[in-house]
């Protein structure tokens, strides 16, 4: 059954405010959260960047929710401090941690003055960042030399239960090559047929766990209002890849995003005043094979998007959920009886 969580964007929000936010959006229902991990927002209008794993600490000291954070060891972080960070929260907070560890974006890492390497180094480097990561979580010492290197390392406190950690894709190769190391997959609302293939191609390489899908959208009272928010906030994020991947800053993305309509944003953000317009997209979503789903409201006030969607779109999501549930149990009891 679907999980339905909030994304905390640390690039659009404060991290004092952001706290407030989660601690809100669980009272109201919300089943989980996520959230990213950056050192420089998307465009000057979001104008903020915290750090995550401060941030991540507080979160889960504060709420009950399970978290999860998309974040890239390899460059601005070696992969033993993300080991490290990971299995602390982890033997913190059994059960409610996981992240995602991918090949990252240079305008996050380009801050360490090293050379932005193409997309292949990087998927390389991330592979073996997440054996060193592995292996550290098992509590080994670890000497590692390739394309990072990792010199006697070991974690004292390891967790009784590593992170799960899941991959991060936007692309159907990249999906069908996580298949062989991630314990789960995460992606963002793409259209239906992409997304369909990203799981088959995850699925039938022997990819394992849990499906996520972020979605991102856009909600107000009137539908001018939500396409402004959008057009406003997340313009910057509707270019395909390499321009997201390799841009080194907001001032970068601001630039090339001068242009962009509200067509254009709508490709990329599911805008809509209707609430039940928004249920029935995220059930789509469900149908077609992801267990949870991370709302992100791509304004920069939550509170009206996270009581509205408690109030509207979830129980529209848990009544479907129930539905699903009773077919099921109706049709074992079918098949027990036959």
């Amino acid at each position: 059954m679907v999980t339905v969580g909030f994304h905390a964007s640390h690039e659009q929000i404060s991290p004092g405010q952001l706290l407030k936010d989660v601690q809100h959006a669980e009272r109201a229902g919300f089943d989980a959260a996520m959230c990213s991990d950056h050192i420089e927002p998307w465009s000057a209008r979001q104008g903020h960047s915290g750090f995550a794993w401060s941030w991540l600490g507080a979160a889960l000291a504060t709420t009950s929710l399970r978290f999860g954070v998309v974040t890239a060891p390899g460059q601005r972080y070696h992969p033993a401090i993300i080991a490290h960070a990971s299995a602390t929260l982890a033997g913190m907070f059994p059960g409610r941690f996981w992240m995602a560890p991918g090949s990252g974006e240079n305008m996050n890492e380009h801050v360490t003055g090293d050379a932005w390497p193409p997309k292949e180094t990087r998927q390389r480097r991330l592979e073996e960042c997440v054996e060193v990561i592995r292996r550290l979580h098992r509590g080994e010492d670890v000497t590692h030399h390739g394309l990072v290197t990792v010199e006697q390392a070991r974690i004292w406190d390891v967790p009784d239960s590593p992170p799960p950690l899941i991959a991060p894709a936007i692309s159907v190769d990249t999906a069908r090559r996580a298949a062989v190391w991630a314990d789960g997959l995460v992606t963002v609302n793409q259209p239906a047929a992409k997304l369909k293939e990203m799981l088959a191609a995850y699925r039938d390489n022997g990819g394992r766990g849990k499906a996520v899908l972020q979605v991102h959208l856009s909600w107000a009272p009137r539908e001018q209002d939500a396409a402004a928010i959008a057009l406003d906030q997340w313009r910057t994020n509707t270019f395909a890849p390499p321009v997201p991947w390799d841009l080194p800053t907001a001032g970068h993305f601001d630039g090339v995003s001068g242009q962009v309509g509200e067509e254009q944003v709508r490709s990329a953000v599911n805008v809509s005043a209707s609430l039940d317009q928004h249920a029935e997209w995220l059930a789509g979503y469900s149908a077609l094979g992801f267990d949870e789903l991370y709302l992100h409201f791509v304004g920069q006030e939550q509170a009206p998007f996270i009581d509205a969607f408690a109030s509207e779109v979830l129980p529209q999501l848990r009544g479907s959920r129930l539905q699903a549930q009773t077919q099921a149990q109706a049709q074992a009891q079918a098949q027990a009886q036959a």
